[in-house]
């Protein structure tokens, strides 16, 4: 019922979104003579505001078309190297250039689309051979395709490493964001123990969740408030017969985005309020980047329930991963079987997802490890977004990756 009454309200809300973007276009425009009375701008920026705000979305694109290499503008294609049911792994292949570092980052599946990390991408492919996971939205993964789950995801990001070291002939290196910490840290322990070819040179950590009883925040307060069996009873839906995903049970995606607009409900409206005040004096490029902005924001994907469970167990309630219990298969996960590959741990000063100490426990926990290839960045002033997007990440964060990277290459 919870995803059939969200469908209908989707439904109502983008034909409102429409009409109000008409209205606002009628208004707008230049022959339009009721467009040019005190009141005609204000409503139509309110008009304009609306249809944005109510419109629905579909995944994004990354439309990065071309990159500048050493001066010189240089065309990009997105090419599938590996095509799964939950998930493809998607390459970024610049023409002309070979022989550079491989590098796998990792997006969260933790409600939006990988595109989340397009200022992540754009920033490291000049110097890199780039590839993402590009994370299927779950309502679109027929039941015919099984589950997924926390193994599933390791799983997936071993093969897609093996996948990589064969067609580049050199061993990667992986970048995780947020969320698929845990897994990636899981794999490389794994990959390390076995010593697997394909066991990346580094890994990178940012704001990741290795160890949520560190400086608690919101979100962790929340995971572990409410017992296992209610996010089972309250938050698990149905999906709809209208998608490929008909009868699959998920964790939907408006459920994770009506979370992380309510966490930060003011500044989402001040900022929805100073798009508003942008349209009534016409400077639409400021306006733009608002929109720019909420395009990606609020472009969001289903989880399955089984993984959206399992990391609520094993991640935020359990702790299993510092607790030495954390399982791949039935297998114990062991930290201390990482020695070959270099961990970098990142972590903002302003994170309000995951605080202070959660990623650098990931340092600790590599017992096996030699310190010199263990290096922690605080950046200063520095929120969850910002980590890895904007002008912080671009200036100040990403030359610690690239140097970390280059070290161990």
């Amino acid at each position: 019922m919870l995803y059939d009454a969200y469908e209908v309200q989707r439904s109502l809300l983008a034909g409102a979104s429409k009409m109000a973007g008409l209205g606002a276009g009628w208004l707008s425009n230049p022959s339009n003579p009721f467009g040019y009375g005190s009141m005609g701008p204000i409503v139509a920026a309110g008009l304009d505001v609306f249809a944005h705000a109510a419109a629905p979305r579909g995944k994004p694109d990354f439309h990065i078309n071309s990159v500048e290499v050493k001066g010189e503008a240089v065309a990009v294609d997105e090419d599938v190297t590996v095509r799964k049911p939950f998930g493809n792994l998607l390459h970024f292949r610049k023409k002309g250039v070979s022989g550079q570092e491989p590098l796998l980052i990792v997006a969260p599946m933790s409600g939006h689309f990988a595109t989340l990390l397009r200022g992540t991408v754009e920033r490291m492919l000049p110097g890199h051979e780039v590839y993402i996971t590009d994370w299927a939205d779950a309502k679109t993964v027929p039941l015919s395709d099984g589950a997924f789950d926390l193994d599933s995801y390791i799983d997936y990001l071993i093969e897609f490493l093996e996948a990589i070291h064969a067609e580049t002939g050199k061993v990667p290196h992986m970048l995780a964001v947020c969320q698929p910490s845990v897994p990636a840290y899981a794999a490389v322990a794994i990959m390390n123990g076995e010593d697997h070819p394909a066991s990346p040179k580094t890994l990178t950590m940012m704001g990741g969740p290795i160890d949520t009883r560190e400086a608690p925040t919101a979100v962790n307060t929340l995971a572990t408030q409410r017992p296992h069996a209610w996010f089972q009873q309250n938050v698990i839906a149905t999906v709809p017969y209208v998608y490929a995903g008909a009868g699959r049970k998920v964790y939907p995606g408006f459920l994770q985005l009506a979370g992380f607009m309510t966490m930060n409900l003011g500044s989402h409206l001040m900022s929805h309020w100073e798009m508003f005040k942008h349209l009534v004096v016409g400077d639409e490029e400021s306006a733009d980047r608002t929109r720019e902005f909420y395009e990606e924001y609020r472009s969001v994907a289903d989880m399955t329930a089984e993984f959206y469970l399992q990391t609520i167990d094993v991640v935020f309630q359990s702790h299993a991963l510092p607790n030495g219990e954390y399982t791949h298969k039935g297998e114990v996960v062991d930290p201390g079987e990482i020695t070959k590959t270099a961990l970098l741990a990142i972590e903002g000063e302003r994170d309000d997802i995951s605080g202070i100490g959660q990623t650098k426990a990931s340092l600790t926990l590599a017992t096996g490890l030699a310190e010199k290839k263990k290096k922690y960045l605080l950046a200063e002033g520095v929120g969850h977004y910002g980590i890895f997007n904007g002008g912080k990440w671009r200036d100040r964060i990403a030359p610690v990756v690239e140097d970390f990277i280059a070290k161990h290459a």
